[in-house]
């Protein structure tokens, strides 16, 4: 094949071939073989078959370039749509999870905001209840607060199943304050609730936590006086919620302060458990962004 130039043409088949070799290191071996084969058989045949040769040069230099250049297109093409059918199914998965981390949100979502809003309703309709022989007008007031606030839920379930709307932590003080009074918990306030250095994905998402913390304390902790503290740096978000109830037992962890913790994560933040004379609960998150665009790194 060398003698009659068969293999220098032949070369063109086997480049082809040595292209669709998968591992590295096959891939190279073969190719430089290949390769120093090919110019092997050339030069033998510019000595034994030197009129033919001249006579065919153009053919046998496009034979050459086709050794040298097929193996790597091929390699290379293979490669390429490998990577383009992983990066398909790594779509594909992210979609999937992007459904179920969805799914997820929403549950949460609801959880923390029926569960306040029926938490609330339940506490105002035993009172209601209580009421209704000793002050009929005081029970009265109670089941229109009750009215009111189923209301209120089935509006904020409309709105965060059209479209998930940011909360302020402002707005939801005022929610506590009612709910802990329907619970006939003193609420004391500390700090400031207008926040000036953190970004309103922050706020939203620690205005969550909040509501799904003082639940927590209405439900189970018996608590007479539950205190919320806001303290608000250039570095850093901190609340803190503190009861005087009985605290809690166990080491597993409900949807809520699983939810809570899964919030957080989100936005880099930390939640902190401990019991002295109560439950004392600190969410923390720090303002990365806005300390960031103040050093000009953003």
């Amino acid at each position: 094949m060398t003698l009659f130039y068969g293999y220098v043409y032949f070369a063109l088949f086997l480049a082809f071939f040595i292209g669709n070799v998968q591992s590295k290191i096959g891939f190279f071996t073969l190719y430089i073989v290949h390769l120093l084969t090919t110019i092997i058989a050339v030069s033998l045949s510019f000595f034994t078959q030197n009129e033919l040769f001249f006579a065919q040069f153009p053919f046998i230099i496009i034979s050459i370039i086709g050794v040298i250049l097929l193996p790597f297109n091929t390699y290379n093409r293979n490669k390429r749509e490998k990577l383009e059918g992983q990066l398909e199914d790594a779509n594909k998965r992210i979609s999937q999870l992007m459904v179920i981390e969805e799914r997820q949100r929403i549950a949460r979502d609801l959880h923390d905001t029926l569960g306040q809003k029926l938490s609330l309703i339940g506490l105002k309709s035993d009172l209601a209840r209580k009421l209704i022989e000793k002050n009929p007008d005081s029970a009265k007031a109670e089941l229109s607060d009750i009215n009111q606030t189923a209301r209120t839920a089935l509006k904020e379930v409309r709105e965060m199943v059209s479209d998930m709307r940011g909360a302020k932590l402002e707005e939801e003080m005022i929610h506590i304050q009612q709910i802990l009074k329907a619970a006939e918990m003193e609420f004391q306030f500390d700090g400031n609730a207008q926040l000036k250095s953190t970004p309103l994905l922050v706020e939203n998402v620690v205005s969550m936590c909040l509501k799904e913390t003082v639940t927590n304390v209405v439900k189970h902790s018996q608590a007479k006086l539950c205190k919320v503290s806001i303290k608000e740096s250039p570095d850093e978000l901190r609340i803190i919620v503190q009861d005087d109830g009985v605290g809690f037992s166990g080491t597993s962890l409900g949807n809520g302060l699983r939810g809570i913790r899964e919030r957080l994560e989100f936005v880099n933040g930390s939640l902190e458990i401990s019991q002295a004379n109560g439950t004392i609960v600190v969410i923390k998150v720090p303002n990365a962004i806005k300390q960031k665009a103040k050093e000009g790194l953003i």
